[in-house]
C-alpha cells in the first residue's frame, strides 16, 4: 500500500499497542491499578518490538523517550487524582519529565479523543511527537459506584424546571437507553442475541488464529483477552433474562458489552519527523467528528458521527474497507450498521466489545489499535473507528494506512 506523499504536518501513527482486555474483578488484570496498565502500554508503544522484554538496548526504541513531547490519556472512572497517578505512570514508563501529560474524559470516546488531541496538536504545529492513550480499571473503579461517589454537581431544582426534558434524560442509565433504541427501531431479542453470539464467534476465531498477538503487550503473566466465550450461541443467550426492562426488554448481560480492565496507546508524529527517522507509517489521521444526539437514545451516535467524519475526509462509506464500531450494546451497534447500510463483513471482523470488553476510557484507543493491525494484516487501505457516548453523542475517526517508509 503506497501513497503519492502527503503534507509534512500530517499526523501519522507509527506504533499502536494495547494490553490484554480482562474481565473486571475476575480477570487477569483485576489486581492492578490503572496506573500499572498505563505504564505497560506507554513502555510498549515506544518499542520496535512491543512484546520484547528487553528495553535496555538503545536500538530497541522506535524513537528515544526524550523525543516525546506530550501524552494525552483518556479515562472515565478514576477519581480526579488520576491526573497525579497518570503522571507517575508516565515517568515510571521511562518517559522523561519533559514529556507533559493531560487527561481527557469524553466518556466512551475518551481514548479516541486523546488520540485526536495529540493528532490535532501535531497538525497545527504545537508538537511533533506525542502519545494518545486510554486506560480503565473497572475493577478498581466500578461503574455502578460512579454516581454514588461523584453525583452530578447541579442545582436539581433548576435542572428539573428549566423546560428542557433532555436535561434530565442525561441521567438515564445506559442499559435503559439500549432498551429505548431497541423499542424505537423495532429490534427483536433474537436479532440482538445473534449479533452478540457472532461477536464471540469472530473474537474466538481471531484469538485462535493469533491475530491479536501483534497488538498486545503482555502484563505480568497475562497475554490474552479473557472475556471471549467460544461456546456462546444465540440459543444460550436467549435464556438470559432482560436486566433493564424485566417484562418486555431485550437487553441482557449477554448482548451487552463486558465490564473490563485494559489500556491502549498510539504513538503519533508529524510526517516530517517520521520521514527524518525513516519510520514505517501504520496510518494517517484523516478526520475526526463528534456529533450530539438525544440523550435517551445515545446509542445511535455512530449513525451521525460516521457520515460526519467521512464528509470531512471527502469520502463515502463505500471508500472504507473496515469499520471498528464499539458494541456498547447489541441494540445500538446492530442498529448503527443497519441504518448506515454498512457491509456487515466489514464491521468488527475480529469481534467487538460484547466479546472483548469495553474498558470505557481505553476503548477508543483500543479500537484504533485493532483497526490498524487488521488493515495491515489484510492489506486494506482505509478504516473508520466509531462509538456512542453517554449523555447523547457519537464520535468517529477516519484513518488511512500507509505501508511504507515516510515520504513527502
Amino acid at each position: 500500500m503506497t501513497s503519492p506523499g502527503g503534507n509534512p504536518r500530517d499526523a501519522v501513527i507509527v506504533q499502536a499497542v494495547r494490553s490484554p482486555l480482562c474481565r473486571a474483578r475476575k480477570g487477569g488484570l483485576a489486581d492492578l491499578p490503572p496506573s500499572s496498565l498505563l505504564t505497560a502500554v506507554l513502555q510498549g508503544v515506544l518499542l520496535k518490538e512491543p512484546q520484547s522484554p528487553d528495553r535496555q538496548q538503545p536500538d530497541a526504541y522506535l524513537v528515544p523517550p526524550e523525543d516525546v513531547q506530550d501524552v494525552c490519556v483518556g479515562n472515565v472512572l478514576s477519581p480526579p487524582t488520576a491526573a497525579v497517578s497518570f503522571r507517575m505512570a508516565s515517568l515510571a514508563s521511562g518517559l522523561p519529565h519533559s514529556a507533559s501529560i493531560s487527561t481527557v474524559n469524553r466518556q466512551c470516546s475518551s481514548g479516541l479523543q486523546s488520540i485526536s488531541n495529540i493528532a490535532h496538536a501535531i497538525q497545527c504545529g504545537s508538537i511533533d511527537v506525542g502519545i494518545g492513550a486510554g486506560v480503565e480499571s473497572m475493577s478498581y473503579n466500578p461503574m455502578h459506584e460512579l454516581y454514588e461517589k461523584f453525583p452530578p454537581e447541579v442545582d436539581w431544582e433548576k435542572m428539573q424546571s428549566c423546560g428542557n426534558k433532555e436535561v434530565m434524560d442525561c441521567l438515564i442509565p445506559m442499559g435503559v437507553t439500549s432498551e429505548n433504541v431497541a423499542k424505537k427501531f423495532d429490534l427483536d431479542r433474537r436479532t440482538l442475541d445473534e449479533f452478540a453470539a457472532k461477536s464471540h464467534e469472530k473474537a474466538a476465531k481471531a484469538r485462535e488464529q493469533g491475530k491479536f498477538k501483534a497488538e498486545i503487550v503482555p502484563i505480568s503473566d497475562c497475554s490474552e483477552d479473557d472475556g471471549i466465550r467460544p461456546s456462546t450461541t444465540a440459543d444460550k443467550l436467549s435464556r438470559l433474562k432482560p436486566v433493564f426492562d424485566k417484562k418486555n426488554g431485550s437487553t441482557t448481560a449477554g448482548n451487552s458489552s463486558q465490564l473490563t480492565d485494559g489500556a491502549a496507546a498510539v504513538l503519533l508524529m508529524s510526517r516530517q519527523k517520521a520521514m527524518e527517522r525513516n519510520l514505517p507509517i501504520m496510518g494517517v489521521w484523516k478526520s475526526y467528528a463528534v456529533e450530539g444526539v438525544p440523550p435517551k437514545i445515545m446509542g445511535v451516535g455512530p449513525v451521525y458521527a460516521i457520515p460526519s467524519a467521512l464528509k470531512k475526509a471527502s469520502l463515502t462509506k463505500d471508500d472504507i474497507d473496515l469499520f471498528e464500531i464499539n458494541e456498547a450494546f447489541a441494540s445500538q451497534a446492530y442498529y448503527s450498521v443497519l441504518e448506515l447500510g454498512l457491509d456487515a463483513d466489514k464491521v468488527n471482523p475480529n469481534g467487538g466489545a460484547i466479546a472483548l470488553g469495553h474498558p470505557l476510557g481505553c476503548t477508543g484507543a483500543r479500537l484504533v489499535v485493532t483497526l490498524l493491525h487488521e488493515l495491515r494484516r489484510e492489506n486494506k487501505r482505509r478504516g473508520v473507528v466509531s462509538m456512542c457516548i453517554g449523555t447523547g453523542m457519537g464520535a468517529a475517526a477516519v484513518i488511512e494506512r500507509e505501508d511504507m517508509r515516510a515520504s513527502l
